[in-house]
């Protein structure tokens, strides 16, 4: 009888166990052929850990401005960094997009950073040596029956920039450092992800490269989280998913006056990632450049009204293939001095208002709100593409009563997240494209 009770409690659990691998295969399977999307939420939106409800517009669009230019400046090459140095492109504070997952069996709820300018998933992991507070428990690996320490010697560790092994030789080391001296260090290991569809069942991805933090320094007064790389690295979340997404990804970001309600953007995968139909505008990825995690696009000209300004061949940055990177963590586009300072000139001349001094001394053409101010018509003429820029996001109202252009002097160029605002932006990884298409992204 007890050899009876036993079996059936042996076939309860086989029956159970089967029931998960199915139920599993299913959900990858629904994911594979109809496609699947993610929340994404703005960092300072109510639905954010970030959010300090007693902060102004004033204080957060201050901080927005910081954050923008940290980033940018931590693309530029210093003297003070080897060249052989492991280096990553992005600040541990910067990103303005935050993306729910969950990792290991059982799943665990994990908020990260989305960034296109990173290219590995890093979260913090017990026990942690030296880690930031953050409002949810640290992941521990030793809960997780998914969770396996990828060894030094295999190629998923030696094919990646960032690794090395442990001291006593057996696991592989991941150590990310940041423009503003703070670092991430751990193991590598592989765990089952798992994203929540807003369509579908969760969809789990057994087997995902992740960097689970033991050592983690911040600058002080920084706080920030883990990554959930976007770019177009080999660890990156849509390269290790690109058989299973077919290489597409694409999101619909909604301006920043949105980002105080409960409305969040849309990150799409698969089959929900194709950008098609009227007004639907395709431009070639350019590859193999500097930033190498990065994705490029070549920009020809910028309209302002009717006035077209041609990008120099002279400027480091115009000119040439691969001269501008599409970015989702720059609050602001960037553009070399030189065209910057034409591209500003156009812009003014359209506004027949006397500009005034941004408050915060970051951005440089700024107008009373209190005039009525017609915003002028800003086409990017991307190689193949004319994408015409919203003009709700063009100008950014930096406090109650000064709105400023959206844009700044600085190299290398970077397509920000303003100008993609009510844009559905895809990546097609397959075909070397990036698409536009305008859209209402609050009713996605």
């Amino acid at each position: 009888m007890a050899s009876h009770h036993h079996s059936l409690l042996s076939f309860a659990a086989l029956a159970t166990k089967f029931s998960i691998v199915l139920l599993c295969s299913f959900s990858l399977i629904e994911a594979l052929n109809e496609g699947f999307s993610v929340d994404l939420i703005h960092r300072d939106s109510p639905k954010s850990p970030f959010y300090n409800p007693s902060e102004t517009h004033s204080q957060r669009v201050a901080k927005a401005l910081r954050r923008s230019i940290n980033r940018v400046n931590s693309f530029k090459p210093t003297s003070s960094v080897s060249p052989n140095s492991l280096q990553t492109d992005i600040f541990s504070d910067s990103g303005e997009y935050l993306m729910k997952y969950f990792v290991g069996t059982p799943p665990v709820p994990i908020l990260g950073i989305a960034d296109t300018g990173s290219d590995l998933i890093w979260l913090q992991c017990k026990p942690c040596a030296e880690c930031y507070n953050q409002t949810a428990p640290f992941f521990d690996p030793e809960k997780s029956t998914t969770y396996k320490r990828i060894s030094c010697t295999s190629s998923q560790c030696e094919s990646l920039d960032y690794t090395s092994c442990s001291k006593d030789s057996t696991s592989c080391q991941y150590s990310v450092n940041y423009g503003d001296k703070s670092f991430s260090k751990g193991d590598l290991a592989v765990d089952t992800l798992t994203l929540n569809s807003t369509s579908s069942r969760p969809v789990p991805f057994p087997k995902t490269i992740i960097g689970c933090g033991l050592n983690y320094s911040l600058t002080s007064g920084v706080t920030g989280f883990g990554i959930v790389g976007l770019g177009g690295g080999k660890a990156s979340l849509v390269s290790q998913l690109h058989s299973s997404i077919g290489g597409k990804f694409s999101y619909c970001l909604m301006p920043f006056i949105y980002s105080q309600d409960n409305t969040s953007s849309k990150l799409n995968f698969g089959s929900h990632a194709v950008v098609s139909g009227f007004g639907t505008v395709s431009t070639p990825l350019v590859l193999h450049r500097p930033l190498h995690n990065h994705y490029y696009l070549t920009l020809e000209a910028m309209s302002v009204g009717n006035k077209r300004l041609e990008l120099s061949s002279s400027s480091a940055s115009g000119g040439s293939k691969g001269n501008i990177f599409i970015d989702s963590g720059s609050t602001f586009t960037y553009f070399p001095a030189e065209f910057y300072s034409k591209f500003e000139s156009a812009v003014a001349a359209e506004i027949n208002f006397q500009c005034i001094d941004d408050p915060n001394h970051i951005l440089t053409l700024c107008y009373s709100n209190s005039n009525d101010i017609h915003v002028p018509g800003i086409t990017a003429h991307f190689s193949g593409a004319d994408v015409k820029l919203n003009p709700n996001t063009t100008f950014y109202q930096t406090t109650d009563d000064i709105l400023c252009l959206a844009f700044a002097a600085s190299e290398p160029s970077i397509f920000g997240y303003l100008a993609q605002s009510n844009l559905l932006v895809g990546y097609d990884l397959v075909e070397k494209t990036i698409s536009f298409k305008p859209t209402d992204c609050t009713k996605l």
